[in-house]
């Protein structure tokens, strides 16, 4: 599909500088620009490649002056940054953009889906299965019986959502995703094997989550394990039964929650981080890469190591740590000359 620096700058409300009716079928970064490619300029440090880029198209901040004559057209906007990423939104949705059931598939009889939905080859569709407008589940997808999806979210290929989970408006849902495993629990008997306690409960997750390829989220025990809105979870994440995560908290690979644990709003984790159960975690709290909770935290904490410490803690901790060796040596020494 081609657009012309016209359409494009209107997509934008730019202004175009240059021949509006060049022409582009690809996105490029600006150093490997080719003809017929389009690729943006926000950081000074790439300025030099405006004058060698082979790109048809630039888009560039409004403040933005050349050096030098420049053949490639130019479109201007307030943030290149920001509108380049618009597009690359806009660019999705039209790639993404499929309508159809394709064959073979498996429907069952008694779900229901809305407008525009793409069910592709080999999908899988339960049985009560309620699929609302725009939905695009992608092939080798499994949709097991009463899930619910809402409108605009999309399912990628090989993505597995077990019975009666609940998925709403605008999610995302990456390769290999299971939602809906059952959660970890057993209980010992009085031979010290472990019998399989049922998890009879779901996963709700609510508008506007992305989920990351191979991240698992278990259904409840009892009741639901919730993502709320806004959620974004990075890819090979493990969210236990009965975890709740609050609104706009964003959480890197391989970090893994244990059951029954809550954490607020606006928090940002780091990847790797383990974080045991039964625990709560305020909102807008911080967590460095491979750090281990352990405890409750509280609003707004910054927590780094594991055990975890406050961020300043753990740094002023670890100028120490990295002199050990030294300082076990002074304190030898001393001992030494005291009995000397």
């Amino acid at each position: 599909m081609k657009f012309t620096a016209q359409q494009i700058s209107d997509i934008l409300e730019g202004e175009v500088v240059g021949n509006p009716n060049i022409e582009v079928s690809k996105l490029s970064k600006i150093e490997e620009g080719t003809e017929g490619s389009l690729t943006f300029l926000a950081n000074p440090k790439y300025t030099p490649y405006i004058y060698s880029t082979k790109a048809s198209i630039v888009i560039v901040n409004k403040v933005f002056t050349p050096e030098i004559d420049i053949k490639v057209t130019l479109i201007r906007v307030e943030d290149a940054y920001k509108s380049f990423s618009k597009l690359l939104e806009y660019y999705n949705q039209i790639k993404n953009n499929k309508t159809g059931i394709e064959s073979p598939v498996f429907v069952s009889d008694s779900s229901r889906y809305g407008d525009d939905v793409y069910i592709g080859a080999f999908s899988y569709i339960g049985d009560n299965v309620h699929i609302g407008n725009n939905v695009k589940i992608h092939p080798h997808a499994y949709i097991g019986d009463n899930v619910v999806i809402d409108d605009n979210s999309v399912i990628f290929p090989g993505a597995k959502i077990y019975s009666d989970c609940i998925i709403g408006k605008y999610c995302v849902i990456h390769s290999g995703a299971i939602i809906g495993a059952d959660g970890f629990g057993f209980a010992p008997n009085k031979k010290g094997e472990y019998t399989k306690v049922p998890q009879i409960g779901n996963v709700i997750i609510e508008d506007y989550v992305d989920i990351g390829a191979a991240t698992t989220i278990d259904r409840a025990t009892l009741g639901s394990t919730i993502i709320r809105k806004g959620v974004k979870l990075d890819n090979h994440i493990q969210i236990a039964h009965n975890v709740e995560i609050g609104k706009n908290t964003v959480i890197a690979a391989q970090t893994g929650v244990a059951g029954s644990t809550k954490i607020g709003e606006n928090c940002q984790i780091g990847g790797q981080v383990g974080i045991v159960g039964h625990i709560n975690i305020g909102n807008n709290v911080k967590i460095q890469a491979q750090s281990g909770i352990g405890r409750n935290v509280k609003d707004n904490e910054v927590l780094q190591g594991s055990p975890a410490l406050p961020y300043g803690d753990y740094n002023k901790s670890y100028v120490h740590f990295k002199n050990l060796p030294k300082i076990v040596k002074d304190i030898n020494d001393l001992e030494k000359n005291k009995w000397e």
